[in-house]
């Protein structure tokens, strides 16, 4: 499994796994055109294994000295799921950000999205607080998200300093 930036040739498997009813459960259903908006718009990368692109890892770094941190988004399509591949994507951003600084790290699942919640636990995230009514769900209705925060210290699993 490895990371890498996303680009224009990655909208078609990005498209195709927004597609899929597990993905738009949680995000609702993207366009080639809306996909390929957000990649020029915001860094991201893709989760590549064998060859294959099988998630999407977003990430906003905060660079003010103030407040070095970084926030996650993750989606995997179906042949990513249930591998391990968004829990190691997580574990090597997080490295990467840690080795530029950072230390601290946040991810805001829905707050009913049991399955992340617990890869995230696995990684060392740890709940800070739900978000009452914030984010829309794709039938339009308001869902509550769990913000969740790990310290670099925190960081469960293989290269981790525990």
């Amino acid at each position: 499994m490895t990371l890498r930036p996303a680009g224009e040739q990655d909208v078609p498997a990005l498209t195709a796994m927004f597609a899929e009813p597990d993905v738009v459960a949680w995000w609702g259903a993207e366009t080639a055109e809306t996909v390929s908006e957000h990649l020029r718009a915001h860094p991201s990368w893709v989760i590549v294994v064998a060859g294959e692109v099988v998630g999407w890892l977003h990430f906003h770094e905060e660079r003010t000295p103030q407040y070095p941190s970084v926030a996650f988004d993750i989606a995997l399509d179906a042949r990513g799921r249930g591998h391990g591949y968004g829990r190691e994507a997580l574990r090597l951003a997080i490295a990467h950000f840690a080795s530029r600084g950072h230390h601290r790290f946040t991810i805001d699942p829905a707050a009913e999205n049991e399955r992340a919640i617990r890869a995230y636990r696995d990684v060392g995230f740890r709940p800070v607080g739900v978000l009452r009514a914030y984010e829309r769900a794709p039938d339009g209705s308001w869902r509550d998200g769990l913000l969740m925060d790990l310290l670099a210290a925190d960081l469960n699993g293989p290269g981790s300093p525990r």
